[in-house]
């Protein structure tokens, strides 16, 4: 079976607007929360999320092309672009044939969407934009990468709410290690800061109410928690065949050597109480690496400062690694960034990289205060980063649907 490495990153996050901005955010345990800039929150119960800051799309592409391309599509051609060059690729001397894309979202062309609904419902006679349907189908993210750079391999979309960009670099990893392509630009990207966004998790009870103190408001593992962080942004992981790789003199970051996927088969939105389906991934992915529990360094959870997800997750940590648990570093970058949903698989796998890259774990912000049904012994990396050899990284991303993931890379 062949080997998959990552060879090129980019990220766009309310915490940094690029691979290197993000990075020093991690570190830094910077909160990307504050109160919503997109529009008046005034009449809705949360009032804050994690936004891009000082993001201007028109430098990376033109005023005409930008109306034309939904928010999530933009992140994607951002972090593309970034992860691209990051990779130092010559796309004349590969062949493009098996060069794919594979793109996560949750929810795709929000925006558009409220939008385009709002103006056509304003009036006697609807009136639908005929960008509607291009700017706002989930696909159209890996077919705007494709078409900028002539890229003609395999090309899809993964959609499995909070686990699509994982999905989507799942599925390139098996894809590669099969030879169906040599390289594949994957990852997710996510623009559901908006009213329908906000007011349609608020009402479904699971954002944070905190509005006296947005900036700890996430706060994954702590007792008084009190639901998620919105946050929006992109991640893109350029994944590549090792020979091939090699061939080129590319530098490589790490290896992508376990994956794997699971159902809670439980509840749409609930997790299974006692993480079912949490330890399943997990176990599989570990499997699928053929590494044990004590090789793992680090884990960065899902772990999105919800009431019974946190729990679910801890305890299926505990069945999973048993008492090598309390050797594992442990962090839940949302505490920093919010929930990047469609795109947080790629936006946390990029964080582990960074623990491997960096020899230091990157901390879970916000706590204050222990939470009795969290196994006190387990090391969370509390409010500052800790440095540490990170040889083996794993990454748990879980969407409602019951679905899950889980990718393990390792210092290559």
């Amino acid at each position: 079976m062949r080997r998959v490495v990552v060879t090129g990153i980019g990220a766009l996050t309310p915490i940094g607007n690029t691979f290197a901005a993000y990075t020093e955010g991690l570190i830094n345990g910077v909160s990307g929360a504050n109160l919503i800039t997109k529009f008046d929150p005034t009449h809705f119960k949360t009032k804050f999320a994690c936004e891009l800051k000082d993001f201007d799309i028109e430098e990376h592409m033109h005023r005409k092309e930008a109306r034309r391309i939904d928010p999530f599509s933009q992140y994607a051609l951002v972090v593309a672009e970034e992860a691209m060059t990051d990779s130092g690729i010559d796309l004349e001397s590969v062949d493009l044939d098996r060069f794919g894309v594979i793109w996560g979202s949750g929810i795709g062309g929000f925006k558009t969407i409220e939008e385009d609904v709002e103006q056509a419902t304003s009036s006697e006679i609807p009136r639908y934009s005929p960008f509607l349907i291009p700017k706002l189908i989930t696909d159209i993210a890996p077919g705007h990468i494709s078409i900028k750079y002539g890229l003609r391999g395999l090309n899809y979309a993964t959609v499995s709410a909070c686990a699509s960009a994982s999905h989507a670099i799942i599925n390139a990893t098996d894809y590669i290690r099969f030879n169906r392509a040599d390289l594949i630009m994957c990852g997710g990207s996510e623009a559901a800061v908006t009213k329908a966004g906000v007011g349609g998790f608020s009402s479904m009870k699971a954002l944070s109410s905190r509005n006296d103190d947005p900036g700890a408001a996430s706060r994954p593992f702590d007792a008084d928690r009190d639901g998620f962080v919105l946050g929006e942004g992109a991640g893109g992981l350029l994944l590549e065949e090792l020979e091939h790789a090699k061939a080129r003199g590319a530098k490589i970051y790490a290896e992508v050597v376990g994956v794997g996927m699971s159902a809670d088969a439980h509840h749409i939105t609930a997790p299974h109480p006692e993480g079912l389906g949490a330890s399943n991934v997990m176990k599989y992915a570990l499997k699928d690496a053929g590494l044990s529990t004590s090789d793992v360094d680090y884990l960065n959870v899902h772990g999105t400062s919800t009431p019974l997800g946190d729990i679910a997750e801890t305890k299926a940590i505990g069945k999973v690694f048993g008492e090598d648990a309390y050797d594992l570093n442990i962090s839940s970058t949302k505490s920093m960034t919010g929930h990047l949903l469609g795109a947080a698989g790629a936006v946390e796998a990029i964080a582990g990289i960074v623990a491997i890259n960096r020899s230091i774990v990157p901390p879970t912000i916000n706590h204050h205060t222990k939470d009795p049904n969290i196994d006190p012994k387990l090391n969370l990396t509390l409010n500052k980063a800790q440095e540490k050899e990170v040889n083996i990284a794993m990454s748990n991303t879980f969407g409602f649907g019951g679905h899950n993931t889980t990718v393990i890379f390792k210092k290559f």
